[in-house]
């Protein structure tokens, strides 16, 4: 077959699936990728059904590529299995699966070094990197997570909340290839976690800058879900919904340095909150640092913030206050 780039390809594609579909496809794509496959197809001539035939089969193994692990159940994955091993081997391989459901997938990264789970993961699609994140212990997804680029983050982040239960038979499969790349042994399968709990807990562990990075652009592209999130973990700006006694509470255990530092990019509603619960005094003393004109970093400003959201967060652990979760943004004793 004559060689084709990938512009092209793309050209014959929307030219062989009909008008109508392409007009979806079309609707997805942004407006260079529009304006240069619309250059191609006006310049090409005949192709041939052989050239259609060989790009939509490339087309369809690209596509089943990138969604083997977003779309699953046990049922197309035993199809899966017995178009590419036959009956006899897919039934082993079935009941092999069946005898290491006790165990937890990707417990060979567990014990890996933050770095080596990135590098291991970093050139992977956002799915497969997803499905590992969600299954790896808090602490250790976030600090991989943080390591992405942001604009990567963002994905990943949206690929975990998004996750359905996955098939245990495909996540065996990512996680066999993920251990022949680090040369391990190691176990098998569990039920799939929640993807709303998985980016909870990984964003609940990130620095406050991921943290806001991730949820702001979600609250742009999927509000529904950014909102969903956001009512299951807590947030520097919901201290603006807190009561008067939780806030007095949690200033006991806030560093002095702090409080200043995190409110220079805090909103109004927040500040009003805490100057209701400290002393005039004190408030008058906030108020004069927050005025001052020096410059400070806003990664410190995250910080800051970020380390009262751990005050918070390990206040509720302990059961000294409690932070509702329904959806109304308040905190009881």
């Amino acid at each position: 077959m004559e060689k084709y780039t990938n512009t092209q390809k793309a050209a014959i594609l929307l030219l062989s699936v009909g008008p109508d579909v392409s007009a979806g496809i079309m609707k997805n794509l942004d407006e260079k990728e529009i304006e240069a496959i619309t250059k191609e197809i006006t310049s090409l001539r005949k192709v041939t059904s052989n050239v259609k035939d060989q790009i939509m089969k490339e087309f369809h193994q690209l596509a089943v590529d990138a969604n083997l692990v977003s779309y699953g159940g046990i049922d197309i994955a035993t199809d899966l299995l017995k178009r590419t091993f036959g009956p006899d081997k897919a039934a082993g391989f079935l009941k092999r699966m069946d005898g290491s459901a006790d165990d937890k997938p990707f417990k060979f990264i567990q014990n890996v070094e933050q770095m080596q789970i990135f590098n291991l993961l970093q050139y992977e699609n956002a799915q497969t990197i997803a499905l590992v994140l969600s299954y790896l212990d808090p602490e250790k997804a976030a600090a991989t997570l943080s390591a992405f680029p942001s604009e990567r983050q963002i994905e990943i982040a949206m690929r975990i909340a998004m996750m359905d239960t996955a098939s245990p038979i495909i996540v065996q499969q990512v996680e066999e290839v993920l251990e022949e790349k680090l040369n391990m042994t190691s176990s098998q399968m569990h039920d799939a976690q929640n993807g709303i709990d998985s980016i909870v807990s990984i964003l609940s562990s990130v620095d406050r800058g991921t943290e806001k990075n991730i949820l702001d652009t979600l609250q742009e592209e999927e509000p529904e879900l950014a909102n969903e999130i956001k009512q299951r973990m807590f947030v520097f700006d919901d201290i603006a919904y807190l009561d008067n006694r939780s806030i007095q509470r949690i200033l006991m255990d806030v560093q002095n340095q702090d409080l200043p530092l995190a409110l220079r990019a805090a909103s109004q509603g927040v500040k009003d909150t805490i100057f209701r619960n400290i002393s005039k005094r004190r408030e008058e003393s906030l108020m004069e640092e927050l005025s001052s004109t020096e410059p400070v970093r806003l990664k410190d400003v995250e910080d800051a913030q970020g380390r009262i959201v751990s005050v918070i967060r390990k206040l509720e652990e302990e059961g000294t206050i409690i932070i509702s979760r329904n959806g109304a943004k308040d905190l009881v004793f």
